[in-house]
């Protein structure tokens, strides 16, 4: 930056191209020497601005100094505020005054401070939709990064816990921060994942999702995922404690964990609040959930078209007679039932939710009712795919990769039948297994098995057990997931 004050203006105007936001407030002080208060409009808190910058420099009697002098003069004693930064070039004074700080800016020298006067507006805490519970906590993350902050460090005052502050985004600029337990993560890990953010080419950052294919060990891609999504601190604490590595992204709600296993998408902070025995049934259901949505329609195209004598024969008879009335052959059938379906689903998720009732009467009414009675699908084909995407809603979490697999699923048994579907089970098991996060398997403590570490996948244990031993994933690499 330059020693005269009108040419770091004149400079700052030209990067900004003179925006309406960027704004300037000279003010002549006492010692008659020119300053200048760079902020960004709607990005700072006028009160805070007035109180903490402005009156305290209009008012001090100031000495007769200059330069370096009476800018060390100021930020030693004229200036009240508790967080304040010595910049040194004009992109920190970009990044700091879009980021809410206001900037001081002294004729004759040629450094600046950023005073943290932040007073965006923001949505206030409430509980996220995306992961409603009956018991515990109704509080979820917003878009303020800060904020979200806040709401981690209020449930673990552990001063182990360490925030990490980076930028991503070339063109954005997006703030992100890096959270994990100092002696729970392993210091690779924790390492690795810095490496990854900085290594991060990408433009723009509008949301957690963007950095998601940067911090997995493939870097592609692929169905499933190693990188987990939370909309809850009581959720990220609890992974925290395990040794997980948290990222909080600046404009979402959605905070990044990782490792994240193939598990816990079945787990809810519910199943931790009640009784254990409720856990398990809940889990199970949601595993049998989960194999139902995926190879129910497959299974029964396969099964009608190339195992027929497995049913009973009261039960074919009513199939053959529903598929000989309708124009479609079976697989097209199920494939223009899953289509539609997907077609209510997003435009329920996409409209306003005043007329997301009238879609589902609507699509009750043409696909439950008038398309059977028109002969255009059959009825024992509806059940089986309506059964399949029922039960797809049970673990939302894992729905994309459901509605991928259940497809795959339908075409290969159309084809192939049951040994079809038994090969592509196993090819995706093979994929599964071999997939990776930070060096943790992604179906693991299924695969490598450790009895052990079962206590907690589709039963859990109680309290009391469970309290006896801390759970680090990290450890999965090298055997025990558990630390006395």
């Amino acid at each position: 930056m330059y020693n005269s004050l009108k040419e770091n203006i004149s400079k700052l105007k030209e990067i900004t191209s003179d925006s309406a936001d960027f704004t300037v407030r000279n003010l002549v002080l006492n010692n008659n020497e020119e300053s200048a208060i760079i902020t960004t409009e709607g990005m700072s808190d006028k009160e805070s601005l007035a109180i903490s910058v402005v009156n305290p420099l209009l008012n001090t009697k100031l000495p007769k100094k200059t330069g370096k002098e009476l800018f060390d003069y100021i930020n030693n004693s004229v200036l009240s505020n508790s967080e304040i930064i010595l910049i040194n070039t004009f992109d920190e004074v970009m990044k700091f005054s879009m980021s809410g700080f206001a900037v001081f800016a002294l004729d004759k020298y040629d450094k600046m401070l950023a005073i943290g006067v932040q007073g965006f507006k923001f949505r206030s805490v409430s509980e996220p939709e995306s992961e409603l519970v009956q018991r515990g906590s109704r509080e979820g993350f917003n878009e303020a990064m800060r904020i979200n902050m806040t709401l981690v460090r209020r449930r673990m005052k552990n001063p182990s816990l360490v925030f990490e502050t980076f930028t991503v985004g070339t063109e954005s600029k997006t703030e992100i921060a890096l959270c994990y337990i100092k002696d729970k993560a392993t210091a690779s890990s924790v390492e690795e994942v810095r490496s990854r953010i900085r290594e991060c080419d990408i433009k723009v950052v509008l949301g957690a999702g963007y950095l998601v294919p940067y911090l997995e060990d493939s870097g592609k891609n692929e169905i499933f995922t190693g990188v987990g999504i939370t909309e809850r601190p009581d959720s990220l604490c609890g992974k925290l404690i395990e040794g997980r590595i948290g990222i909080i992204v600046d404009g979402t709600p959605s905070v990044l964990v990782l490792p994240h296993l193939f598990v816990e998408n079945f787990h809810s902070i519910d199943d931790y609040s009640n009784r254990p025995y409720f856990a398990a049934i809940t889990r199970i259901l949601k595993f049998i959930a989960y194999l139902t949505a995926v190879f129910f329609p497959g299974l029964y195209i396969a099964f009608v078209i190339f195992h027929p004598d497995y049913f009973p024969e009261v039960l074919m008879k009513n199939i053959n007679n529903s598929i000989s009335h309708t124009p479609l052959p079976l697989m097209l059938e199920v494939l223009l039932i899953d289509f539609l379906y997907e077609i209510m689903r997003e435009a329920g998720l996409r409209l306003p939710k005043v007329l997301g009732h009238a879609v589902s009467i609507v699509g009750a009414l043409v696909i439950g009712d008038c398309a059977i009675q028109a002969g255009i699908i059959g009825a024992p084909t509806l059940m089986a795919v309506a059964i399949s995407v029922i039960c797809s809603y049970v673990i939302p979490d894992l729905y994309p990769q459901i509605t991928v697999l259940r497809l795959s699923f339908i075409l290969i048994g159309g084809i192939m039948g049951v040994w079809g579907i038994v090969m592509l089970s196993c090819i995706v098991l093979i994929y599964m297994s071999s997939k990776s996060t930070l060096g943790v398997i992604f179906i693991t403590p299924i695969s490598p098995f450790s009895k052990f570490n079962m206590r907690d996948v589709f039963v859990r244990l109680g309290w009391k057990k469970l309290s006896k031993h801390t759970m680090n994933v990290q450890n999965l690499k090298g055997g025990s997931v558990y630390e006395k």
